[in-house]
Formats: structure tokens, sequence, C-alpha cells
């Protein structure tokens, strides 16, 4: 699993793409997870009123069942760019300390369209 932005990829159909926005691209035909996305009203929060009104969404849910039906070769995607603070990475660190698991975002150097030739 990685996370990464809507911006990075020119296949917009790849089922291994799931948006976890609250707003989504018209032109994107990936997969979407509505349970995993922020609230309206929290754009306009704060950093630290964010985290904690993100933090009870994802304790609503079981990282368990989340992780099984995003799939472990899910990307997922909301607008912000890397290094920005981003709800993305907040489910990352969550799937990652409750499971396990890594869930970096993509490098900058990744290509979607290169396939790995080994």
């Amino acid at each position: 699993m990685h996370t990464s932005h809507f911006w990075r990829f020119y296949v917009k159909n790849d089922p291994n793409l799931v948006s976890i926005a609250l707003k989504t691209p018209e032109w994107f035909r990936g997969r979407r997870y509505p349970a995993l996305a922020p609230r309206e009203d929290m754009l306009a929060m704060e950093e630290d009123e964010y985290r904690r009104e993100y933090q009870a969404i994802l304790d609503r849910l079981d990282p368990h069942m989340v992780y099984e039906e995003l799939g472990q070769d899910s990307i997922l995607l909301c607008w912000e760019p890397p290094g920005a603070f981003c709800h993305r990475r907040l489910v990352a660190r969550w799937l990652e300390e409750s499971l396990g698991i890594e869930a970096p975002e993509l490098p900058h150097n990744y290509n979607p369209r290169q396939k790995d030739l080994f």
C-alpha cells in the first residue's frame, strides 16, 4: 500500500488507485473509499483540530477490514502534494501502527507507466 495525490497519474482508471478525498476529480476513474474521506466542515479547520476530528473518524473504523477492502496494492489518493499536511498520511500511519504494515508515500520518481522489468 502507498499514498500519493491525484495529479501524479496518467492512467486514471487503474484499479489500485483509491480516492479517499471528500471530492474526487471528475476525470478520476479509479475506486472511491468514502469512509476515509474527511467531513466538509473539516476542510476549514486548523491542523490540530483537524487531526483530532479525523482521528475520531478512524476510531470508528476497523483497520483490518479497511486494509482488506482496500487491498495491499492500493494507492490512496487525495489532493495535497507530498510534504503538505494531508489526511492520507494520517490514514497511512493509522494502518501502519494498527497492522504493522508499511504505507509510504510513492517516491517522486515513481512512473506508473513503467513496469518492473525484474
